[in-house]
């Protein structure tokens, strides 16, 4: 029989008993299913945060922090106070009582006399009052910080320029119309002002010039940033009242390296950097964390996919043994008309991978199909601020080697009834009752 013939003549045994073929394509549907979604949504989301990445650019840029001298040890008990923390800067978890230390002048030296650091620049942290427009309502918002070489996703307007002396700002596009501004696009060119209170508690009223307005992401998207002139006056505001010397203290700092390191010369900056007491992030390790999460669920997920193929496994064993049984004489007809073992056994593990490819096939399209009709619905509901992001994508790759493996699962499974059909003696075989 030509391999042709054989193939043919196994894709129609293979629905001699329809009831038992289609139970069991089912369960392989279950398991082929389950994995294209999964791997869909790790493929999505991974991809969304690739892209963010991407986007906010200053890959050359580490932000560097100095932890509090007890951060190892603060979970043991009660910090010591530390006149040089920073209130709030909380850098262990919930409930313990580790902080940063405020970076300072003698620290931006020292971070800067490192072998890879061409450049460092503070990071001036505000804490803004509320942002109003016009006679309009009150809001409380946050206030973030402009790296240069970072770009903000924007969904209208322009970055607020940094070499202006015109004090600017770009916002959220959850602001727009609380703020009583008819949309992102009328936004841009109007006048909002900020309030901030220094250390008299003192409010003070600045005035700035709305020039973008930010889309929400992973990264964030819900804090204004300003310009570096507005930082500057705002910052300024609300230090008056502060005593001199305790002015230039910074939670953060921004350290600049060269592009073209490699990923091995930036993690021995970072060595560098924390053998001098300090501790340096990249706008991808802290996406990295987001990464970790969804590949473990992901992988969880995947465990009790591969599960229900491993009962589906047992489903084809049961299937093609039944077969082998079911066409005894048949089997011994085919070998005693002087078709090989080889052949015999080719030909119910071609069944087996063809039932595979039925279950896997119909599972992987109707997870799709399935998939991307969830992903569409949350993009235009719950996921809407979240511009770009697809939750669940399928890459062609992924879903090829989903089917094969299945497809190489289901010929392990069909191994056991095909070697029984391939020993099986003519003589006997056609005696069989």
């Amino acid at each position: 029989m030509r391999t042709p013939d054989l193939i043919t003549s196994a894709i129609a045994n293979t629905f001699r008993s329809k009831t038992r073929t289609i139970l069991t394509i089912l369960a392989i549907f279950v398991g082929a299913f389950t994995l294209t979604i999964t791997n869909g949504l790790g493929t999505g989301i991974n991809r969304y945060i690739d892209d963010t990445v991407g986007a906010i650019g200053a890959s050359d840029v580490l932000t560097v922090t100095k932890p509090a001298a007890d951060a190892a040890t603060a979970s043991d008990g009660p910090a010591e106070y530390d006149p040089d923390s920073i209130e709030g800067a909380q850098q262990g978890p919930p409930g313990t009582s580790a902080t940063l230390t405020a970076l300072t002048p003698d620290d931006l030296t020292a971070l800067g006399e490192i072998d890879g650091v061409l450049r460092v620049q503070a990071t001036k942290s505000i804490s803004v009052d509320y942002i109003q427009h016009s006679d309009g309502t009150r809001y409380v918002i946050g206030m973030g910080s402009f790296i240069p070489g970072q770009s903000i996703q924007l969904s209208e307007g322009t970055e607020p320029d940094q070499d202006s002396s015109e004090l600017q700002v770009v916002i959220p596009e959850s602001f727009v119309e609380p703020l009583g501004l008819d949309s992102a696009r009328d936004a841009i060119g109007q006048t909002v002002t900020i309030a901030v209170s220094d250390a008299e508690r003192t409010q003070h009223l600045v005035d700035a010039t709305v020039t973008g307005v930010s889309e929400e992401t992973l990264t964030g998207g819900t804090n204004a940033v300003p310009n570096e002139a507005l930082t500057d006056a705002l910052f300024d505001a609300q230090n008056v009242g502060v005593p001199e010397d305790q002015q230039d203290r910074f939670a953060q700092a921004s350290v600049w390296f060269d592009t073209n390191s490699s990923d091995q010369q930036i993690t021995d900056l970072k060595d560098r950097i924390s053998d001098a007491g300090y501790t340096s992030t990249t706008v991808a390790d802290q996406l990295g964390t987001f990464k970790a999460v969804i590949d473990a669920i992901v992988l969880v997920l995947n465990a009790f996919a591969v599960i229900a193929l491993l009962a589906a496994s047992f489903g084809i064993v049961n299937t093609l043994l039944m077969s082998v049984q079911e066409r005894t004489r048949e089997i011994g007809l085919m070998k005693a008309m002087g078709m090989g073992s080889g052949k015999v056994f080719g030909l119910f593990s071609l069944e087996a991978i063809f039932i595979g490819f039925l279950g896997s096939a119909i599972g992987v399209g109707i997870g799709m199909l399935v998939g991307g009709a969830v992903s569409s619905a949350l993009a235009g509901g719950l996921f809407a601020d979240l511009a770009g992001l697809t939750l669940i994508a399928f890459d062609p790759l992924s879903v090829a080697v989903i089917i094969l493996a299945i497809m190489g699962i289901a010929f392990l499974a069909g191994t056991l009834p095909a070697l029984r059909a391939a020993k099986a003696d003519p003589v006997e075989s056609l005696r069989y009752e």
